[in-house]
């Protein structure tokens, strides 16, 4: 029931910037956390940046200072602010949400959307 629609990836050369977007759809009781992992070819998936229902945030030192994600709880979308760019940012970006519904956890992926960055 619940869905994640990611937009925003693409192409830009280093020291570029994106925005990439998330919305969440469907039976959502309670939002614990959303965030952004990242898997690059032959690597595993890494956490990007969290954003928890608080407000908190964290984010992997390889994008702190570069990234921000922020959210906007009425259209349950999530966001995260890509800057200054580097080549080894160039993986599929997932969106995550998890959620506690009928005394539950679920844990939710987007489909992945692609990021390269150019040298």
């Amino acid at each position: 029931q619940v869905q994640l629609v990611e937009s925003g990836g693409g192409l830009v050369q280093a020291g570029g910037s994106l925005r990439l977007s998330c919305a969440a759809s469907g039976s959502i009781f309670s939002i614990d956390a959303m965030g952004w992992y990242r898997q690059a070819p032959g690597k595993q998936r890494e956490l990007v940046a969290v954003i928890s229902s608080g407000g908190s945030t964290n984010y992997a030192d390889s994008v702190k200072g570069r990234f921000t994600i922020s959210r906007d709880n009425a259209k349950i979308t999530v966001y995260l602010q890509m800057n200054s760019l580097k080549p080894e940012d160039t993986a599929v970006y997932y969106c995550n949400l998890i959620a506690s519904m009928w005394g539950s956890k679920y844990d939710y992926w987007g489909q992945g959307t692609q990021v390269t960055v150019s040298s």
